[in-house]
């Protein structure tokens, strides 16, 4: 059995109790844009995603050019990229919304849902970041974020498959193949 198969069957008992968006530790959710306007998560449903702390003064920054090209090689497919900025690695995210913007535009061409700079660790870490870095995900890399560009990959319905940490580009091998597989379930 894959290692995608395993992971989302270890979750299952998990997500058996969330029988709609509205009870799911994610499609429950609302965000802020990084334009300021509210995100019902719920809207991904159905859609494999790739959620990405971000930051635009690091050493793995080029690593939106890639995210970018899995988006453009794979929205029609069903895949979601989503960033989300954060400056507690480094003090690398000092900008304001409209300036990340600009930069992510300007260098990289991002085309994919950008949000509000968050926390992703701490007493005031974002909701979907509690989460995805809790044992509920039934991951065995659970945890902390430990720096910017960590990459999680969630199922159409949910399931956290999988966790790449900094230095794993999202163009790898193992991260295109793992994207793949989750949008053929």
């Amino acid at each position: 059995m894959s290692r995608l198969f395993l992971s989302a069957l270890a979750v299952g008992v998990f997500m058996c109790a969330s029988a709609n968006a509205a009870d799911h530790p994610i499609y429950s959710l609302t965000m802020k844009s990084l334009a300021g306007g509210d995100v019902d998560l719920s809207k991904y449903e159905g859609k494999v995603l790739l959620i990405v702390n971000t930051a635009s003064e690091c050493g793995a920054t080029p690593q939106y050019a890639p995210l970018q090209e899995l988006h453009a090689k794979y929205a029609d497919q069903g895949l979601a990229v989503v960033g989300f900025p954060c400056n507690q690695f480094g003090k690398q995210e000092p900008g304001t919304a409209v300036e990340i913007s600009t930069f992510c535009t300007e260098n990289y061409g991002v085309e994919f849902d950008m949000f509000s700079k968050i926390d992703v660790n701490g007493d005031d870490a974002a909701a979907l970041y509690k989460f995805l870095t809790s044992d509920a995900t039934g991951l065995e890399d659970t945890g902390p974020i430990k720096w910017n560009f960590e990459k999680f990959l969630v199922s159409k319905d949910g399931k956290v498959l999988a966790r790449y940490r900094t230095k794993i580009s999202p163009d790898t091998t193992e991260v295109v193949a793992d994207i793949e597989e989750a949008l053929a379930q």
